[in-house]
């Protein structure tokens, strides 16, 4: 099974012919069977919050929600971090908020997306293992932005860890440099799951941090010929894993839905009843 997706759902207007106003959920719902979330990133938000998000879908759309902050360790580079005993708190309090849609079959991952500090060392390795066994029973990705987690005799013994974890490594698409950005690396770690998230591939606005540096990074439209590449690769994930879930996070120009549309074209699946169905490819 493939599906495709977007981080948020209000930022993009091709979806409704109409630049003045944000996309509402329910109209987002109707091209796409899944979105990515990063309000958890930032606060836990409360069930009514949640249980609002359900009743503007179908039954069968369902939500990836990035992990809290304080899950991924970005309080590490804070100068203040928390303790362990609030770390875990946080996990507990994360997991009672999501419990709608745990129950109703709509969540599809928890993103842990990790800061670019979070480095390949025996702490860090260890952390992966505590948070598989402190989010058991719920699915997991994991993304990381250093890149010590990868390269030559690296990242097959990474990939044999995840899956040993049963997490999903993401396989990311993004600028990457000698010093910055993580390799496209297409590996399977977990039976039930490989997501894809695709950045673009600006390097300037990705490695340029000064000015509007957040408002630049993913300012890239993927072309047609670089999307049946992807198309390429995702045909041949599929016979690893029960489902591929590719984001479009390349959206600072609001390009995203446009490319996602034209991938799931190429594909040649439709999302019948917003419940994802893989068609005859050929």
């Amino acid at each position: 099974m493939i599906t495709i997706g977007l981080t948020t759902f209000s930022e993009h207007p091709s979806l409704i012919d109409d630049s003045k106003r944000k996309v509402r959920l329910s109209e987002y719902s109707a091209h796409f069977p899944v979105v990515e979330l990063d309000t958890p990133f930032y606060g836990i938000p409360r069930t009514e919050v949640i249980e609002h998000w359900q009743q503007q879908v179908s039954d069968n759309f369902q939500f990836i929600l990035k992990a809290n902050q304080v899950m991924t360790m970005h309080d590490q580079g804070s100068g203040d971090p928390v303790s362990n005993e609030e770390r875990f708190t946080k996990f507990n309090e994360y997991k009672r908020a999501i419990t709608p849609l745990v129950r109703a079959g709509q969540l599809k991952t928890i993103l842990f997306q990790f800061p670019p500090y979070f480095a390949r060392k025996v702490e860090t390795i260890e952390y992966l293992r505590r948070i598989s066994i402190f989010m058991e029973g719920y699915p997991v990705s994991v993304e990381f932005r250093n890149p010590s987690w990868y390269g030559k005799n690296i990242i097959d013994d990474v990939a044999g860890y995840l899956k040993e974890l049963g997490l999903d490594l993401v396989v990311v698409d993004e600028p990457h440099t000698t010093n910055m950005g993580v390799p496209f690396e297409p590996l399977v770690t977990n039976k039930d799951l490989c997501m894809l998230r695709l950045h673009g591939r600006n390097i300037k606005g990705w490695t340029d941090t000064t000015g509007d540096w957040r408002g630049k990074r993913t300012l890239y439209r993927y072309s047609t010929e670089e999307l049946a590449q992807l198309k390429d690769v995702v045909l041949k994930l599929q016979d690893q894993t029960r489902e591929v879930c590719i984001i479009f996070n390349n959206n600072a120009g609001r390009d995203a839905a446009d490319n996602a549309l034209e991938l799931k074209k190429m594909l040649g699946i439709s999302f019948g009843g917003l419940s994802p169905l893989q068609m005859d490819l050929f």
